[in-house]
């Protein structure tokens, strides 16, 4: 682990969180215990490449106790704690995994409480630094249907109450619509996780909005998805020829163009392979030029 006077930089430089100074490219835990038909690294690898991650500068890490029935939760408490007081730690409710049916729904007040609950054993904390509340209105993904389909107002309440107790520090919205996050903005929303590529801008009047109140912008899929109507990035002519010709990849130049549409942009790349963590972070110090950032600008498959 990084020692005092030999802090790392930051990769991709430092941006805002809930307040907390954070790296802009950050890690997402979500494939340490495999899943979504990745095998599952050996615990010792995962733990390695979570303790290499933090040396190398990052202190933004983003986990649910949905992943892997708390599994991922688990490596990060075995990998770092005690925990550095830099890490900011940021989990995810809504969802919850069940012995028979895997991952189901878990929308309803009490049932966020009670993830919130579970996230704050399995990490070993006594308050998490943020907490992403996933809605789930649209595809991809859970679809909410009879006792799951929640007013977001009760969610929230739910949350500003457990932020009143401690238990958490901030809230976050995810997968959510322009009008749900003006609607939620009296709460206090500090970050938004939405789908966002280079390819997908679906979610461009959400960016829109965060710009407006400089909250923190962190799009997952940023390189594409398994879903359908989820293109992949890194197979895109365009990026393809950009990153030939900067000599990158083209999944950096595919992150790099995402740091460079906002500052308040954060990055969750996960992995579990440690030679890509390590090129998702070297995405960081990527430049793309005025042209290859217009070029880019030009290519979405689709636009919100």
């Amino acid at each position: 682990m990084s020692t005092v006077g030999s802090a790392p930089k930051a990769p991709g430089g430092n941006a805002t969180l809930a307040g907390r100074r954070v790296a802009r490219v950050g890690f997402g835990a979500m494939h340490l215990a495999g899943g979504h038909g990745r095998p599952a690294p050996e615990p010792e690898s995962a733990i390695a490449m979570m303790r290499s991650a933090v040396d190398e500068g990052v202190n933004h890490i983003d986990t649910a106790q949905f992943y892997a029935a708390g599994r991922c939760n688990e490596l990060i408490r075995d990998a770092l704690a005690p925990y550095p007081e830099d890490l900011v730690l940021v989990s995810k409710v809504g969802a919850e995994h069940d012995d028979q049916a895997g991952l189901v729904l878990a929308q309803r007040p009490e049932q966020l409480r009670a993830s919130v609950e579970a996230n704050l054993a399995t990490l070993g904390v006594e308050r998490l630094d943020v907490v992403n509340l996933r809605r789930a209105d649209a595809p991809p993904g859970l679809l909410a249907e009879g006792d799951q389909v929640v007013d977001l107002d009760g969610q929230l309440a739910e949350l500003i109450a457990l932020r009143d107790e401690g238990k958490i520090g901030s809230i976050g919205l995810s997968h959510v619509s322009a009008e749900q996050l003006r609607h939620a903005l009296p709460a206090g929303i500090v970050c938004v996780q939405n789908a966002y590529s280079v390819l997908d801008r679906t979610s461009g009047p959400v960016l829109d909005v965060c710009r407006e109140h400089d909250i923190a912008w962190v799009p997952f899929f940023p390189l594409g998805s398994a879903f359908p109507n989820f293109p992949k990035v890194t197979a895109h002519p365009a990026v393809t020829e950009a990153a030939a010709s900067l000599g990158v990849t083209p999944a950096q130049v595919g992150l790099a163009w995402l740091l460079a549409t906002y500052a308040h942009t954060l990055l969750i790349p996960g992995t579990v392979d440690p030679a890509h963590m390590k090129e998702n972070l070297a995405a960081g110090d990527v430049h793309l030029d005025r042209k290859t950032i217009d070029t880019l600008d030009g290519i979405a498959a689709s636009a919100g």
